[in-house]
């Protein structure tokens, strides 16, 4: 007789039809979960034979003192870890969470169990990924967990980050008011930060009766917007479309690579087209021509993080928070 498998958190969560973390929750009497669900979960638990890992539990009461930071990005020579992000959000999280005697683990994403980060009091995670993956991946741990990204693809995690869709209306405003009328967004919209700063975009050209065409870049990556603008340029040499006088793109990096797409193929910057990045990064202020930004507040922003994660963890409730953004304009 072959011994039956213990029924997991997964499965469980499956059953109710709600996510692992609320699961999780519900099991420690989170207070972030209501006493209702709370009640049907562990109803739903006792009648599945789901087993609570008490031995665990009480591990964790102990407290380990240590939060683990996890990075959904893939780190690339064109997008170095030296970059304002993450560094600057790191910069927020290790300030408040050392002045309250945390220690911080900072780990990338390692699939099941997640390795080290697995004996942290809580989980803060920097980026969503594609379709919400990373979230999904880090909530499976069952830890207290709060990402940096935007509210619809937060699963339901607590999340902290900035006005995506005010970002993307305030490049959409900034380039009609430069009486630019043929626009392009350029981003990756599977991840749900680029796609709110998309919608704001188009949702504001709406609004006056213009469009714009999407170019989705390989990466996140100053040679993926260089690759995505020249190819388009190529399409419509070939197709006699009409070329951009306008770009908004999801990134600084992005913007900076479709800058020098555009001047190699003789479009003046800022003359004949103008380019609108997003985050406001170091990189662009220095870059030439300086860079017209949408500017968040990525240290305030790891402050907020490692606050939230610390009232998870501590038992308390916690809600999500975006954060105000705003244009700066440059030469671009």
């Amino acid at each position: 007789m072959t011994e039956s498998k213990p029924v997991t958190m997964e499965q469980i969560a499956a059953l109710a039809g709600v996510s692992t973390i609320t699961v999780s929750r519900a099991l420690r009497d989170s207070p972030s979960v209501t006493p209702a669900t709370r009640e049907r979960i562990k109803t739903l638990a006792e009648a599945a034979g789901y087993r609570f890992n008490h031995h665990a539990r009480n591990l964790r009461l102990r407290r380990s003192h240590m939060v683990a930071v996890m990075l959904e990005m893939q780190p690339d020579t064109d997008r170095p870890m030296t970059d304002a992000y993450p560094l600057q959000l790191l910069g927020g999280i290790t300030q408040e969470l050392t002045s309250r005697g945390y220690s911080v683990l900072l780990s990338a994403m390692q699939g099941p169990g997640q390795g080290m980060a697995a004996s942290a009091d809580g989980v803060i995670l920097l980026g969503q990924g594609a379709h919400g993956s990373a979230v999904r991946s880090a909530a499976a741990m069952g830890l207290p967990l709060v990402v940096w990204g935007a509210e619809h693809g937060r699963g339901d995690a607590v999340v902290v980050g900035g006005d995506n869709a005010h970002g993307g209306a305030s490049a959409a405003e900034r380039l009609m008011r430069l009486n630019r009328r043929e626009l392009l967004f350029l981003g990756d919209v599977r991840h749900a930060e680029i796609r709110d700063r998309q919608q704001g975009f188009l949702k504001a050209l709406k609004k006056a009766g213009l469009k714009a065409q999407t170019l989705t870049p390989a990466a996140f990556t100053f040679g993926a917007g260089f690759t995505a603008v020249q190819a388009h340029l190529a399409n419509l040499g070939r197709g006699g479309g009409k070329a951009p006088d306008g770009l908004f793109a999801a990134s600084d990096l992005l913007a900076m690579g479709a800058v020098r797409a555009f001047t190699d193929a003789g479009l003046a910057v800022p003359d004949t087209v103008s380019v609108i990045g997003y985050d406001d990064s170091p990189a662009a202020q220095s870059f030439a021509p300086p860079l017209t930004s949408v500017r968040q507040d990525w240290h305030h922003g790891g402050v907020l993080l490692a606050r939230k994660v610390l009232d998870l963890i501590a038992g308390q409730a916690a809600a999500s928070e975006i954060m105000p953004t705003e244009l700066v304009v440059r030469s671009t």
